[in-house]
């Protein structure tokens, strides 16, 4: 197996981060191999989707999420912004890890499928995502 932590800037702001670029950086040494790509995102409040981004579907995501989560003093998870806990009950709905099958070491994702991490949390403007490559 092989792993790295990248780390990921998603600002002082809602967010959904391609993370494209990075997985291929990360498979490159890997560019004959099949196996499983894993990420995992060590954060109670973040989580990980596959989905298609520059369409707006991402922008779309966000506002699915407002929608179901709203940042008001409804949640019993008060520290942090105001409605700070909807940010604690999201990886219930976006899991916070991805298993991804590897063919000749690119991801095996259909067209306009990305990996993406989704951050609603503003009070943490740094992330940090776990990339593992098992060559099967």
């Amino acid at each position: 197996m092989y792993s790295e932590e990248i780390q990921v800037r998603t600002g002082q702001r809602e967010a959904v981060v391609d993370l494209t670029d990075s997985v291929t950086a990360f498979l490159r040494p890997h560019q004959d191999a099949d196996g499983l790509l894993h990420a995992w995102v060590p954060h109670a409040t973040a989580g990980l989707v596959v989905i298609e981004t520059g369409a707006g579907s991402d922008i779309d995501l966000l506002t699915a999420l407002r929608s179901l989560l709203p940042a008001d003093d409804r949640w019993q998870h008060r520290h942090g912004s105001p409605g700070h806990g909807r940010d604690h009950v999201l990886p219930a709905l976006l899991a916070p890890s991805m298993s991804v099958p590897v063919l000749a070491g690119r991801p095996a994702w259909g067209t306009w499928q990305s990996l993406c991490l989704v951050d609603t949390n503003v009070d943490n403007p740094v992330r940090t995502v776990r990339l593992s490559f098992l060559p099967g």
